[in-house]
């Protein structure tokens, strides 16, 4: 085990919040950096300092005695971040990025994580990229319709995808911090290709109630996102990825158990962690 701590951005994350929890197991001294320090509670033992990526005079003492660090995506403020990091000392930087990267057509969530990518390897740093696809957590939004009626309305119910738990997200960028994997991009997925209308089945039998995923328009989906405050390019290629995955097999890859040494979690085991989202509060 190092003595200087490991910086950690995004630490209330899905996944950040799991890197924090599972450096702490392994006895590494843990800093995160949060925009409101008293507005969560964190593990005992974490080091919490005020700090935000869009503030870059708040970074240099986040950054003070900081050798190792994990990086969220953040849409400003990562230049700033890179700029503070290497006077501090920063040897290793794990950037949280996207398998959108690696498309033909990156898109404009690719691009903008190919743009963070592009920025953290000419700062000089020595760097680890790690591109989940999509999260299985992603799948929380269909609570609500879970919960009120037990149908889930979307477009491409046969789209296949292989989501990737968070959990194995962060355990594979602990690896990465731990090990030194410079230079290294990882491209993780879940174990299964699973289309929608599977992943409301596999909650239905987890949760034990009846549920059916409902065909919907584009068009009038593509509203109803928009009314929700997604960006429309970010939708756009949303639907366009799905449509482009109707009725294939989605690529799983080993990636998580390479770099992590257990098997990742499936998809079942992701719901009955999360099962609460899915049933009414108690009473």
């Amino acid at each position: 085990m190092s003595p200087d701590p490991i910086l950690v951005t995004g630490g209330t994350g899905n996944v950040g919040a799991d890197v924090v929890r599972r450096l702490l197991d392994v006895g590494e001294d843990v800093r995160v950096m949060t925009r409101n320090p008293g507005g969560r509670t964190f593990p005992a033992g974490v080091e919490v300092v005020p700090g935000d990526l869009s503030r870059p005079e708040t970074l240099p003492a986040a950054l003070s005695g900081i050798e190792r660090a994990l990086l969220f995506p953040a849409s400003t403020g990562v230049d700033a971040f890179l700029d503070a990091a290497r006077p501090a000392g920063l040897r290793h930087v794990v950037l949280l990025s996207s398998a959108s990267v690696t498309a033909p057509s990156p898109g404009y969530i690719g691009e903008r994580h190919l743009n963070l990518e592009r920025a953290v390897a000419a700062s000089g740093l020595p760097w680890t990229f790690v591109r989940p696809g999509a999260f299985m957590t992603n799948d929380l939004a269909w609570a609500p319709q879970i919960i009120e009626g037990g149908v889930v309305r979307g477009v491409y119910g046969n789209a296949a995808m292989a989501p990737v738990d968070p959990r194995d997200i962060a355990a594979v960028a602990v690896r990465a911090l731990l090990d030194g994997r410079t230079g290294e991009a990882y491209t993780l997925t879940g174990p299964q290709s699973l289309t929608q209308v599977e992943r409301v089945r596999i909650i239905a039998e987890t949760i034990g109630r009846p549920l059916r995923f409902e065909e919907v328009s584009r068009t009038r989906f593509r509203e109803q996102m928009l009314l929700r405050g997604m960006p429309g390019p970010v939708v756009d290629q949303l639907f366009d990825g799905l449509a482009a995955r109707d009725g294939t097999t989605a690529e799983v890859l080993p990636v998580v158990e390479d770099v992590s040494g257990r098997p990742p979690f499936t998809y079942a085991q992701w719901v009955a962690h999360r099962v609460a989202a899915f049933r009414p509060a108690a009473a």
